[in-house]
């Protein structure tokens, strides 16, 4: 009995350890990236490639970058805005995983016919989710991960297809 008991003790003292490498992992690669000078160029670098191929795993973990607020080097040219840490960070969960604008916005793009020729197709709610407050934002995109509604949306179903490479 006390075999086990000292057995789960070090399996729960292991697995907050590997939370904590993992948040510092991802924390770390969205640093690298915040040098990029065009956001166009983001899920082109390795480091994004690197958390990309993390697939859903890794959304929590950057959804806890989302109100970091960090000004980077990455520039915006369809909203004209210097990026901050935790909007790469957006862009980057975008990517695994398209976002319910709508929802976490309150602003609907129907016609998406914005931001020509730019694969971040988030970009074009930066400035609304930053006017509208980023830690409401971070909040509902959080309740968003864990709601029955994400798991029935076809956006999340195709995700789980995706092969990364």
């Amino acid at each position: 009995m006390k075999q086990r008991l000292i057995l789960s003790f070090f399996l729960v003292l292991l697995s907050g350890a590997a939370f904590g490498q993992t948040q510092l992992l991802i924390d770390s690669l969205v640093t690298v990236l915040s040098e990029t000078k065009n956001s166009i160029e983001i899920s082109k670098k390795p480091e994004a490639i690197k958390i990309i191929s993390y697939g859903q795993k890794s959304l929590t973990f950057l959804s806890n970058i989302f109100d970091d607020q960090t000004l980077t080097e990455t520039r915006s040219e369809f909203q004209n805005l210097v990026l901050t840490k935790g909007e790469i960070a957006i862009i980057l969960a975008d990517k695994i995983e398209y976002m319910p604008y709508g929802r976490l916005t309150n602003i609907q793009n129907c016609l998406l016919e914005f931001c020509k020729d730019n694969p971040n197709l988030v970009e074009y709610y930066l400035f609304s989710i930053r006017s509208n407050n980023v830690k409401e934002f971070q909040r509902r995109y959080k309740d968003w991960l864990t709601s029955k509604e994400r798991k029935e949306w076809t956006p999340y179903l195709n995700a789980k297809k995706k092969v990364f490479k």
